[in-house]
């Protein structure tokens, strides 16, 4: 039987097609990333101070600086007057003295490097600061939906389609954000521009993925990833800076989208998908079109016997099991469960982690580019030890690593927080880049590792809803970090805790690396059955390397003493 692989390196699965698909998924990293953050990008808060009161500002700000007084109300009533300091100027109205004890209507701001971000001109601030966490919170409402809806449109119409729907979908909530200035039309664009998150990077993953020789999927895709969405997330603020507000911002990385309809004429259809869905013919258009485009001449009895055999397969193919056969046994059963957490907790700390810049004594353009230089190791690190130390460990140390240091960025922020003392910049500033580099390193080998632990038979179900669940517990993401006006370090210590949390259970789930894979549910259940907590790759490859070696000691020491003996 040639499978597709087989046929695949008979056209070509390394040459110039895949160079070009590897280019244009390059192109997809950074307009996914551009449109992920500009979740974070329109949302930042600047500095800010209520005007009520006064005609010049600047007296504002300077009563601001002296008095501890909330920034949400008048100053110079927030700290308190005597009866006889009734020699305010005249410039305090009736009607300003009449609203003393009402939140501030008026406010002052300190843009940072003159850009106007959405909360700053729309006053989204104070006892209004939750509007703009409800409506961030529906964009991650939109990418459950957008998932699923996606997702099944996929297995329906194909992948390609798919990957220009959610692209264009992203290009069209981005630009009628910039409408969106009431409460109910903000949070509706938001959720359509979230609709598209993930499926308009997914399906090129997958298409690139099945094109591309199986030996070099791992690393190609990875330094995709690492490099161009890296890149992508550092320019994501100085866009912002160099356009000065909210609205340009959201135009300018809105308008590449545009390119992605004409991938159509480049980019082939899943073949696996035509033969799912006994497209042959178009199949076999494609697999041309692939050794076309890569100058290889194939014959056409081999597109005849790859047809024929994928026809007798399909033909003694029964409906297997579907994604409740996960739930019926208690081994599988807590796996499963456990896959659902893990990816909660990475997707909702991955995504906290990332937006996580304000509030640390840093400029968040700053701190948002110093963020984003994870991405890029993290990937790199993936590629060197995912194969060396295994899945488990992969899994469970970057999140310890993640926990650990979001977890002391806490207790600093507390502790200057209650001393009144200045924090050191500097070490926060490198513990958040040190926290954003591990929960990097786990949200990218998450994937990874449950789809070798879903039995291939619910593999496909199962993944799509481990993924799902994750991004359903994004929504969270908005409100832990709007706990910081409550008490500055909240949230990191509620990542921390979550982190470490996921790291412990991780230590549950049995290794995949260099073993046979379940295929069916039994499989699933048995898998892994005999091992413990604390059994990982990397160690039993030591304890093997230790028996080889002292079994060639013990060989060569009996043949030592023997040729002594004679």
């Amino acid at each position: 039987m040639l499978e597709l692989d087989k046929i695949l390196e008979k056209c070509g699965d390394y040459h110039r097609l895949q160079a070009i698909m590897l280019l244009l998924f390059c192109i997809i990293n950074l307009l996914s990333a551009l449109h992920y953050y500009s979740q974070t990008i329109i949302s930042f808060v600047p500095k800010y101070w209520c005007i009520d009161g006064y005609t010049n500002p600047t007296d504002a700000y300077a009563d601001a600086s002296r008095q501890a007084g909330s920034s949400c109300l008048p100053q110079r009533f927030a700290a308190g007057i005597d009866d006889d300091a009734m020699t305010v100027e005249m410039n305090v109205s009736a009607a300003n003295l009449a609203n003393l004890s009402h939140t501030c209507q008026h406010f002052d701001y300190e843009l940072y490097m003159g850009y106007q971000s959405f909360t700053s001109e729309l006053n989204w601030i104070c006892d209004r600061a939750w509007q703009v966490t409800l409506g961030q919170a529906m964009f991650f409402v939109g990418s459950v939906v957008g998932s699923l809806l996606f997702g099944f449109l996929a297995d329906s119409l194909g992948r390609l389609p798919i990957l220009i729907a959610a692209n264009v979908v992203a290009m069209v909530g981005n630009s009628l954000t910039v409408f969106g200035t009431t409460l109910p039309t903000f949070s509706f664009f938001r959720f359509l521009s979230g609709m598209a998150t993930d499926s308009n990077f997914v399906m090129m993953y997958i298409l690139v993925m099945e094109y591309l020789r199986p030996s070099l999927r791992t690393v190609g895709l990875s330094i995709c990833i690492g490099f161009f969405y890296c890149l992508g997330s550092m320019a994501a603020p100085w866009i912002a800076v160099l356009l000065h507000t909210w609205r340009g911002f959201l135009l300018a990385t809105s308008a590449p989208f545009a390119i992605v309809p004409l991938f159509y004429f480049i980019v082939p259809e899943s073949v696996q998908w035509l033969i799912s869905k006994q497209k042959y013919d178009k199949a076999v258009q494609c697999l041309m079109r692939v050794a076309k485009i890569n100058g290889r001449t194939v014959d056409e009895s081999v597109y005849t016997e790859f047809i024929d055999e994928c026809k007798r397969s399909q033909l003694h193919t029964k409906s297997g099991p579907n994604l409740f056969g996960l739930f019926v046994t208690p081994r599988l059963r807590r796996n499963t469960l456990i896959l659902f957490f893990k990816s909660m907790v990475i997707t909702l700390c991955y995504d906290a982690v990332s937006r996580n810049v304000q509030g640390l004594g840093i400029s968040p353009f700053v701190m948002f580019t110093l963020s984003a230089t994870a991405i890029l190791p993290a990937c790199i690190l993936l590629i060197v030890l995912q194969d060396r130390i295994g899945r488990k460990a992969m899994a469970s140390m970057s999140l310890l690593l993640s926990g650990v240091f979001i977890s002391v960025t806490g207790a600093i922020l507390f502790c200057t927080d209650r001393s009144g003392g200045e924090k050191d910049v500097l070490l926060v500033v490198v513990l958040s880049v040190i926290g954003r580099f591990g929960v990097t390193v786990a949200y990218n080998s998450g994937a990874q590792y449950a789809t070798e632990l879903i039995p291939t038979c619910v593999r496909g179900q199962g993944v799509a809803v481990v993924h799902v669940m994750g991004y359903a517990f994004t929504f969270f993401s908005s409100y832990i970090l709007y706990t910081r006006s409550f008490f500055q370090p909240m949230p990191e210590i509620i990542l921390g805790i979550l982190s470490l949390l996921g790291a412990g259970l991780c230590l549950l789930l049995p290794e995949t690396l260099n073993r046979t894979l379940p295929t069916s549910l039994e499989d699933g259940e048995n898998f892994g059955k005999n091992e413990r907590w604390y059994n990982f790759s990397f160690l039993e490859q030591r304890t093997q390397s230790v028996d080889v070696l002292a079994a060639n000691a013990g060989s060569q020491s009996i043949r030592d003493n023997g040729a002594a003996y004679f």
